[in-house]
């Protein structure tokens, strides 16, 4: 333990303080894509040719109307990365390097391995499921984070660290799960082969556009008004665009794929069902790799978030920019968050449970927090 510090036990966190500290969009967003969803298959039945006059709008495969949709999700996500956090990346090497293994090793094998265990009859859902795994979690994990009573500032370091990779690394990555590593252990892709320039493209579209427009944002409006400014009033204001746009993009999917859907509604338990295990399994290793190299519970539930959540919003705009938005892999990237919001949320609890249990008084790293009881600094 540091000197001068204090441990006091976290509170333990009931049901309705837990769901309580999530914002109104928060709280119900698998409610509101569902919604979205019915929505979606709704405009489409009534309109039978909305589907074709929507899809008709677009440029190469991306339909405009979505294409605003996602950059819409991507933009405010992009705007509360702390970016500054980089410099910081030599002060916690376990950590760091525990997180960039996990994310960027592991979390992309696992799933690799359980598309082609569940779908390896369904090529596009197969290929969709992959892409999930490849987008790293850069927003929602903040979410988490908190509610988990993690290390915030560690938080911030690691989502600055998988944009960046997602950067540099995604379309090779996408090349190499999609195309490469299939070829090499000779399994049938059914004609499958991405091109890295397509996935590369998609990327620098809905990634380097927002991430440019996100990064400008934050340097001007922190260095004219003031970082507590640009937390405080800026990003809460700006921050439910994001699933605004997500909403928006989930009712354009469904519109189109109406049809596909209906005849086939199975799919999206077929679909989810390796979603709910890949999250539950990142989790829990992760949550236990923290502990066995002595991170402290705030880390650890940093580390484990961070490992088990996934960037929706790249996922569907990567499936919608290379496959089309009727494809199959657009839909399974939008079963992305309707599995991953109530898995997560219900992860928080085990989080804290997990924290009293392994970690005896429940303590957390980092400085305290304001308005948080409970918060102290543990070497």
């Amino acid at each position: 333990m540091r000197r001068g510090a204090t441990v006091a036990p976290a509170p333990a966190a009931d049901g309705p303080a837990v769901i309580g500290r999530l914002s109104t969009l928060d709280r119900f967003l698998p409610l509101w894509i569902a919604a979205a969803m019915a929505a979606g298959l709704a405009l489409g039945a009534i309109f039978p040719g909305f589907d074709d006059a929507l899809d008709a709008l677009r440029v190469g495969t991306v339909s405009l109307p979505i294409a605003v949709g996602l950059l819409l999700m991507m933009y405010p996500v992009l705007a509360k990365v702390r970016y500054e956090e980089l410099g910081q990346i030599t002060g916690q090497p376990r950590m760091i390097g525990a997180s960039i293994a996990l994310n960027w090793v592991v979390g992309p094998l696992l799933m690799f391995a359980l598309a082609w265990i569940f779908l390896s009859g369904h090529p596009e859902y197969r290929t969709g499921l992959i892409i999930v795994g490849l987008a790293r979690c850069i927003a929602m994990v903040l979410i988490w984070s908190d509610l988990a009573k993690a290390d915030a500032e560690a938080t911030a370091l690691l989502v600055a660290i998988n944009s960046l990779f997602q950067i540099l690394a995604f379309s090779l990555l996408g090349w190499l799960y999609l195309t490469g590593l299939p070829q090499l252990l000779g399994l049938d892709t059914q004609g499958l082969d991405v091109s890295l320039w397509e996935v590369a493209r998609t990327v620098l579209i809905f990634l380097g556009i927002p991430l440019a427009a996100g990064f400008l944002t934050r340097r001007v409006g922190i260095g004219r008004r003031g970082e507590a400014w640009y937390r405080q009033r800026f990003l809460p204001r700006i921050g439910p665009i994001a699933l605004y746009g997500l909403l928006f993009t989930i009712v354009m999917l469904f519109a189109i794929q109406g049809d596909a859907i209906t005849s086939a509604p199975l799919d999206v338990v077929l679909i989810a069902v390796p979603l709910l295990v890949y999250f539950l399994m990142m989790f829990f290793s992760s949550f236990w790799l923290g502990r066995a190299l002595g991170l402290g519970y705030a880390r650890t539930a940093t580390l484990a978030f961070t490992a088990a959540s996934n960037n929706f919003e790249l996922a569907i705009a990567v499936c919608v920019g290379v496959f089309g938005a009727t494809s199959g892999q657009a839909l399974a990237g939008v079963v992305g968050p309707l599995i991953e919001v109530p898995v997560l949320v219900s992860l928080v609890y085990v989080a804290l449970w997990l924290g009293r249990r392994w970690f005896g008084t429940g303590e957390v790293d980092g400085p305290p927090v304001a308005g948080v009881p409970g918060r102290a600094e543990v070497a």
